[in-house]
């Protein structure tokens, strides 16, 4: 498959990926004290994956989100839209000045993802395990059309519980999906508590190599690791879909919240949304 010869955004700014991910952490954690909750530690677990996809992999146009020969990039996960606003607020998709506007009515940055509501938002996420086939089905138009663009598909350890998570894996092995790259965040929890003590999907990788797909496994808050595994997933020379499994630490950066034993959902006291803040900036300063 041809890599894209359409400049991407990281060569565009002298903005590190370490930056983009700290900028990303931030906004998501602005978002979050608007409503005072949220799925604030899968939006600080995943903001490295976000930062390398949006400014070191993906091909895209800010100014014009619906650009026929843009990467796709898929949330499969609705729930992790906060983090995906902070993205795409990140890279020029969304203004700023929205971010305030998280949740609220008529707001283009509703709590769970729609896509006819925010620009750079290619699926309505949900319910969970729709995701990976619906690329499956983006990804074959693309190719039967000619075009070069990849579709990524960020999905949940919790959405390998299901089983069209599974049907749709074995789908884009069939149809020799080169051009689509799976990244799961394994982070290890889920609203019923830990993703493997609800059902056991290890041992990932072998499981996906079964299917014929491509597959890495990585520190998912591992940026140099990231960007390696991303380059490789786009130059891998097979015609078979690839996946990147990214480990990932929910609530990534903000230590406090990191150390809560239950933190799918957090509901984080008004005084603590200034002090994680505060502990983010120090933390980007050492």
């Amino acid at each position: 498959m041809q890599i894209h010869q359409e400049s991407r955004p990281r060569e565009r700014s002298n903005v590190s990926l370490a930056d983009r991910a700290y900028n990303i952490r931030r906004h998501a954690l602005l978002m979050g004290e608007v409503q005072g909750q949220g799925y604030i530690a899968q939006a600080l677990g995943i903001s490295d994956v976000l930062a390398v996809s949006y400014f070191h992999a993906m091909t895209y146009r800010p100014e014009d989100p619906e650009w026929e020969e843009r990467d796709r990039f898929l949330l499969s996960i609705g729930h992790y839209a906060i983090a995906l606003y902070a993205a795409l607020i990140e890279a020029g998709i969304i203004p700023e000045d929205e971010l305030t506007s998280y949740g609220g009515d008529d707001s283009r940055l509703p709590m769970s993802a729609m896509a006819a509501y925010t620009p750079g938002m290619e699926i309505t996420g949900g319910s969970l395990g729709h995701g990976l086939g619906i690329a499956v089905g983006m990804a074959l138009g693309l190719k039967r059309k000619g075009s070069k663009s990849f579709v990524y598909n960020l999905f949940s350890d919790g959405e390998l519980d299901e089983g069209s998570t599974w049907e749709a894996a074995m789908s884009a092995s069939a149809f020799n999906l080169d051009n689509l790259i799976g990244i799961v965040d394994v982070n290890g929890m889920q609203a019923d508590g830990p993703s493997r003590a609800v059902l056991n999907f290890e041992p990932l990788a072998p499981k996906f190599e079964a299917f014929g797909w491509f597959v890495q496994r990585v520190d998912g808050n591992d940026i140099d690791a990231l960007v390696a595994a991303f380059d490789a997933a786009r130059a891998h020379e097979g015609q078979c879909p690839r996946i990147v499994i990214c480990d990932t630490k929910m609530a990534k950066g903000v230590p406090f919240l990191e150390a809560r034993e239950r933190n799918h959902f957090l509901r984080v006291e008004a005084a603590e949304w200034r002090e994680a803040l505060k502990v983010l900036d120090e933390g980007r300063k050492q």
